[in-house]
């Protein structure tokens, strides 16, 4: 049976743990809780908790499918949901126990912690966050009401943003080049090197570099290169672009440190109200809820459970070695510099993947049948398919080489092949959304069973050839 609570409980619950969490290092964004009921947190859910987010159909398709399932009891719902804003904001579920209620604002300090102070959050600009997103709405609502565009044609550019929008650089910690500097770079690169032994080796004849060439560089910001290189499109739509590009770069450092980031406040939680010293029908409670959290799935990967696993063998390594307040230093630091890639690469030993019984397996014919377990020879390929697999690496890597391919105004991409073929429906579908907004022919270069591809989209359709 729930325990009564009050708000006035849910404040000094909470002044508790702030207590708590600074005592343990933790620092965070001013916080603010909102309480609501299962079909607000399902709207919550829809819009990734963002407040007065612009509208779109695919909004209201995951609102009506996430509703249907939880009213079938197929799928419940998450305890809490947090925004990385300065203030952040947390959402509590109205009907939750007094101990989820705890366990919930405990994990939420967690998240926020994480996304003040990892590094990938940096450029999220966390202080007008909400400002920005109510900005933007206004903007697409004002585009939609607009009698001269209306709200298919918003629809349509917004689809075709929408599929391409993690099309776009991943790594925003490296600063981008101007086309001034990249002309500048471009021709010295094409300059004879300084040769101390010139009259012994003749100098290499320079490439003259191909200064009007659009992009210099191969781009990964497909959004980008087609707002300010289609000059077909109109300033709403290129706001438009602009609007998804921002959300997209905004939402990538979650995707990106999505182990790390759930095990770290799963890790808080845990040490948070242990050290409470919670009352013995509040504890068994947190127990159970704590145990419910963290359990593997079968057959997938659980980020609370993996990344816990990690940050529980970091603290026992450090309280081994050091004090607690140094022990608890080096944590902050781990949590401060990585992403799910390289904490993966660095703190999953041969013995936790072991111990959480990872396995690789592939499909044959209509079944999956396991390739690589986690004995002597294989725990490495198992942990290198993982590692490839989180964050965005997912995702294709796919960048713009030409917007004039063949003089014709025709859009050049190549896939950066790494192994993993495209999948011919889904690239099929890009192109599609790709030739919507570039308005001309589109060719992508890839690699497709070993065999060197060119995969198109024009007036006729989709179209393969090879490469030679």
């Amino acid at each position: 049976m729930s325990q009564p609570w009050t708000i006035d409980d849910l404040q000094a619950w909470d002044e508790r743990i702030q207590a708590v969490s600074a005592d343990f290092g933790l620092d965070w964004f001013d916080q603010q809780f909102t309480l609501c009921d299962h079909v607000e947190m399902l709207g919550a859910m829809a819009y990734s908790g963002m407040p007065a987010h612009y509208p779109h159909w695919s909004y209201g398709k995951a609102f009506e499918k996430q509703k249907t399932l939880y009213d079938y009891g197929v799928s419940g719902l998450p305890y809490e949901m947090v925004i990385n804003s300065n203030p952040s904001i947390g959402y509590l579920m109205s009907e939750n126990t007094l101990c989820l209620q705890i366990l919930t604002i405990a994990h939420v300090y967690g998240h926020n912690d994480f996304f003040k102070n990892n590094f990938t959050f940096r450029h999220t600009r966390p202080d007008d966050r909400l400002a920005r997103v109510k900005l933007n709405a206004e903007r697409v609502r004002k585009y939609i009401e607009d009698p001269s565009i209306g709200i298919d044609a918003v629809e349509e550019v917004l689809d075709a943003a929408h599929a391409l929008s993690l099309q776009c650089r991943r790594n925003t910690g490296v600063r981008k080049l101007s086309p001034e500097e990249q002309r500048r770079h471009a021709a010295e690169r094409a300059a004879p090197p300084a040769d101390p032994f010139a009259a012994i080796h003749k100098p290499a004849e320079p490439a003259e570099p191909a200064l009007d060439k659009i992009p210099l560089e191969p781009e990964e910001d497909l959004l980008l290169m087609i707002r300010d290189h289609n000059r077909q499109l109109a300033d709403w739509q290129r706001d438009l672009l602009t609007i998804v590009h921002e959300d997209a770069q905004y939402f990538i450092p979650q995707i990106e440190t999505k182990i790390i980031n759930e095990g770290w406040a799963t890790f808080c939680h845990r040490e948070t109200l242990n050290a409470l010293g919670l009352p013995a029908e509040l504890h068994l409670e947190f127990l159970v809820r704590h145990n419910q959290v963290i359990r593997p799935i079968p057959g997938d990967i659980n980020p609370y459970h993996v990344g816990l696993k990690i940050w529980d063998s970091l603290a026992e390594k450090f309280r081994a070695e050091h004090d607690e307040k140094t022990a608890r230093k080096k944590l902050l630091a781990i949590r401060e510099s990585e992403r799910d890639s390289s904490f993966l690469r660095r703190f999953l030993t041969e013995e936790l993947i072991r111990e959480l019984d990872l396995f690789e397996y592939v499909p044959k014919g209509n079944k999956l049948v396991i390739s690589k377990v986690a004995d002597e020879e294989g725990w490495r390929q198992v942990k290198d398919v993982l590692i490839r697999n989180v964050g965005m690496g997912g995702i294709p890597v796919i960048r713009v080489h030409d917007i004039d391919f063949g003089g014709a105004r025709v859009l050049y991409l190549e896939q950066d092949h790494d192994g993993r073929d495209l999948n011919l429906h889904h690239a099929e579908h890009t192109l599609r959304h790709l030739y919507t907004l570039w308005g001309r022919e589109v060719v992508l270069g890839c690699v497709i069973d070993d065999k060197q591809m060119l995969l198109g989209y024009s007036e006729e359709g989709f179209s393969t050839r090879p490469a030679n």
